[in-house]
């Protein structure tokens, strides 16, 4: 008989998984259980530590609700999510950050770099014309928060794609997504826009606010666990869509927050960092985003929704 035993256990595991007919699914079933076996020999987790595990990845499930998403958070938390993104943009051959400067656009190799879509993310927000506000309710005339955004979609002969599908959502002048927020409208912060014949896009809204991660479920009991802030940085998130080209998932940070090196999701590089310029305009006081993407060709397909 050939049982079992703390040296032969992890082989034995290894050969049942080489037996998975789908070559990606054996693939990663055979690198998970290597680098379980050997976390678990690393750190040997007493029965307690493994029942608290255990109950951290339940509570992860039981705490995801129609306004927040704890499994992609802890993902996030973790750097999990970064990670992917990074190596996503590298292994096509453009750049996984730094490079162009702030409020440049792109990545050192050409295309946008591509950061985290978080747990906020809604589709079929509404569409609007160029040129209009999704901000309503009380947040539409937040005083000197007004934020005029515009820039330019592209691929990476600089060609201008018109009809690009830039969809945004973004936090609250209180650091809010609608869906957090009761006093909210069903919606507000959240759009879609075409760009023009030039690929270019231009909306208003209010000035989003840095904000924490939700800390009412494991993640949060996690983050304080190893004491760390749970704070994001301000900042927009932007899904760029054009048929024959690669959906873009991006966010784009306000170059003076203060947490833009302490991000607790690790998703700050550098040339997504724009510039929120101070402007005045017909009397009203607010700020500029000028931003421009640049999308690599490929696929279109638009990620699973994390909240409905």
């Amino acid at each position: 008989m050939n049982f079992v035993n703390v040296q032969s256990i992890t082989e034995r595991v290894l050969e049942v998984m080489a037996q998975t007919p789908d070559d990606r699914l054996r693939e990663v079933s055979m690198a998970l259980v290597k680098h379980l076996h050997a976390f678990i020999r690393e750190v040997e987790p007493t029965a307690d530590e493994f029942e608290r595990g255990c109950a951290f990845i339940v509570g992860l499930g039981q705490a995801t609700s129609q306004a927040k998403n704890e499994v992609i958070l802890a993902s996030d938390i973790l750097g999990a999510s970064s990670l992917i993104n990074l190596i996503q943009d590298q292994s096509g051959g453009t750049s996984g950050g730094g490079g162009a400067g702030v409020g440049a656009g792109v990545g050192a190799e050409g295309k946008t770099d591509s950061a985290l879509l978080g747990p906020f993310w809604r589709k079929s927000a509404p569409e609007f014309e160029l040129g209009a506000s999704i901000a309503r309710g009380e947040e539409a005339s937040a005083p000197g928060q007004a934020l005029w955004v515009s820039g330019q979609v592209r691929d990476e002969q600089g060609r201008a794609l018109a009809g690009t599908v830039v969809d945004v959502w973004q936090a609250s002048p209180v650091g809010l997504y609608e869906n957090q927020d009761q006093r909210q409208p069903d919606m507000n912060l959240r759009g879609r826009f075409r760009t023009d014949p030039q690929g270019r896009f231009d909306f208003r809204s209010v000035r989003p606010a840095g904000y924490p991660v939700p800390v009412d479920g494991p993640c949060g009991e996690l983050l304080r666990g190893q004491n760390r802030r749970p704070f994001r940085p301000a900042h927009l998130h932007f899904m760029v869509s054009h048929p024959g080209y690669e959906v873009l998932v991006t966010q784009v940070f306000a170059d003076d927050d203060e947490h833009l090196e302490t991000d607790v999701t690790f998703s700050v590089v550098e040339s997504l960092v724009g510039r929120f310029a101070p402007v005045e305009k017909a009397d009203e006081r607010g700020f500029a985003l000028h931003y421009d993407f640049v999308l690599r060709p490929g696929e279109l397909r638009l990620p699973t929704p994390p909240i409905p």
